[in-house]
């Protein structure tokens, strides 16, 4: 379905969600009160639904008007992005990038990613919204961020998934925990020491519970926390050893952590990029896609 409605008609909605007010947005947007009263009107007209609630002392949006905010304010920042880029000589270096992305690939490998893409577009702007696969699947299908690096397990026929690469679990430690010594490592040899994992809300335990259950295995936790962050501090701090995925273990080489492979079965993640199949990617996240297979495909070899 094609949605008729003006730049200048969100920027209204947005206006008056920000400030509250229809007097103090039609000041800011300098048209009169009426004028911006059509536009909100217009632009309801469109999408079919009423996206604020009005009374004598207060406009705020509805649960509709909140849905669709996230997808406004990105339109309109992409929009000015676009234009200043047209203005600039080197329009074709500069833009917007808006991503949603499981934190496990957030905290360690896509700031290396995007360091290299720096080097080659220095005035290419990032907002990066780190949130959980479910989270990440909903923020791209509602059109708040053009892409996500996200799990595999999508079933959502408006969107698709491009593998990018498979991410193994491993065991987090000390160097100097006894299980170091292994240069792999069994999953029956976890028992006996505290473990750490993520809690049930993870896509990450999901998977994992999952892939042990079919070998009739099962994680016998002593600490469970909501971030893999959380769990890696703890293991630093020499309270317990964690399972994670090795994207979410530092790539450098750490003064005090090491991983090991765990095998027996070796479980593994398959991370990608998620996309609405409907949407056009702006130059500069197709660019940034490019360059995030250039750099996994290295990874890899």
């Amino acid at each position: 379905m094609r949605v008729n409605c003006e730049i200048f008609d969100l920027r209204a909605f947005q206006t008056v969600v920000e400030l509250e007010s229809f007097h103090r947005a039609s000041e800011a947007l300098n048209i009169s009160q009426p004028a911006l009263t059509r536009r909100i009107q217009k632009l309801e007209q469109a999408v079919g639904i009423t996206l604020l609630e009005r009374t004598t002392r207060h406009v705020a949006p509805t649960a509709a008007g909140q849905e669709i905010m996230p997808l406004v304010r990105r339109m309109l920042e992409e929009f000015d992005s676009s234009l200043f880029a047209m203005k600039d000589s080197g329009s074709q270096r500069r833009g917007l990038v808006t991503m949603a992305c499981v934190p496990t690939a957030a905290f360690y490998f896509l700031p290396s990613v995007i360091k290299a893409f720096n080097n080659d577009y220095p005035q290419i702007r990032f907002r990066i919204r780190d949130l959980t696969a479910n989270e990440g699947l909903q923020a791209v299908a509602r059109g708040e961020v053009e892409f996500g690096i996200n799990l595999m397990g999508n079933s959502d026929p408006e969107l698709s998934f491009e593998p990018l690469i498979d991410d193994p679990f491993v065991l987090a430690i000390r160097r100097d925990h006894p299980l170091a010594a292994f240069d792999e490592i069994q999953w029956p040899q976890l028992e006996g020491h505290h473990l750490v994992v993520v809690d049930r809300s993870s896509g990450n335990r999901t998977l994992l519970d999952s892939a042990l259950a079919r070998s009739n295995l099962k994680l016998d936790w002593f600490y469970e926390v909501t971030h893999l962050n959380t769990s890696l501090g703890l293991v630093e701090a020499g309270l317990g050893i964690s399972v994670l995925p090795q994207l979410a273990t530092p790539r450098d080489e750490h003064p005090f952590l090491v991983t090991r492979p765990i095998v027996n079965p070796v479980v593994t993640r398959t991370i990608g990029v998620v996309r609405r199949k409907s949407s056009i990617l702006s130059p500069a996240a197709d660019r940034f896609i490019q360059m995030l297979l250039t750099v996994w495909k290295r990874a890899e070899n």
